[in-house]
């Protein structure tokens, strides 16, 4: 439980749950970037959202070329999600979130990102194996919130 009396504790409680955060995006992202067909890291979902199995996309004679296509966008997803983790841990590194607006910052910014990539979710790919990070990244955020609002009243 969360020691909500001692404010190096709760400085803890909200820095950490971002440092994990930024840490998880960062090692994901070279997930995405090394895989050799890292579409099939969410294979299930996929088939359900394109309503075909991948051998029957790319037996037609117009996707020849759709393998180096999707290799390519997710080697992009892969640096992108590899640079927000980078951010990320560096931004909470740097604030330390000490302040009452660096952690506005960083937990308003996660809130519309988190809020975004959960309707996403849940609408279009809903048996994906990422809504268990999402529900893990919401944890770390309320985590965070709630230890950063008992926190507040220890700023200055």
């Amino acid at each position: 439980m969360i020691n909500t009396k001692n404010p190096k504790s709760l400085h803890n409680y909200t820095m950490m749950p971002f440092f994990i955060i930024g840490i998880s995006a960062f090692v994901a992202g070279f997930g995405w970037l090394l895989a050799p067909e890292p579409w099939l890291l969410d294979e299930s979902a996929n088939i359900v959202l394109l309503g075909t199995s991948y051998e029957n996309l790319f037996a037609e004679g117009i996707n020849e070329n759709l393998p180096s296509y999707l290799k390519l966008l997710y080697r992009f997803f892969g640096w992108w999600v590899s640079l927000i983790g980078m951010l990320t841990f560096g931004y909470t590194y740097v604030t330390r979130l000490g302040s009452q607006i660096s952690r506005l910052v960083i937990q308003t910014t996660y809130f519309i990102g988190l809020l975004g990539i959960t309707v996403i979710l849940f609408i279009f790919i809903p048996s994906s194996p990422f809504v268990f990070l999402n529900i893990f990244l919401w944890v770390m955020w309320l985590i965070s919130v709630f230890a950063g609002i008992k926190l507040n009243k220890y700023d200055y």
